[in-house]
């Protein structure tokens, strides 16, 4: 299994945006996204860095893998 990358949240919604999520709303710190037919939303912390565990858990709740989201990063 690839290593989860150290990202900010920046970098992470537009990844997420690039396979097809889209950001609904804001409120406080959370950025929240959906994507059309999925049943599932996610949630990106706006702080200084996305922990790594949590980004494992975004990639999983979008239904990718981890490969496939560093594909979407560009690396």
């Amino acid at each position: 299994m690839p290593p989860v990358p150290a990202l900010r949240p920046r970098q992470v919604i537009r990844a997420l945006e690039h396979l097809g999520w889209q950001v609904v709303r804001q409120r406080g710190s959370h950025i929240i996204l959906s994507k059309p037919g999925s049943i599932a939303s996610l949630s990106v912390l706006q702080h200084e860095q996305v922990a790594r565990g949590t980004l494992r858990t975004l990639i999983a709740k979008a239904g990718i893998s981890v490969q496939a989201f560093r594909d979407a990063l560009g690396e």
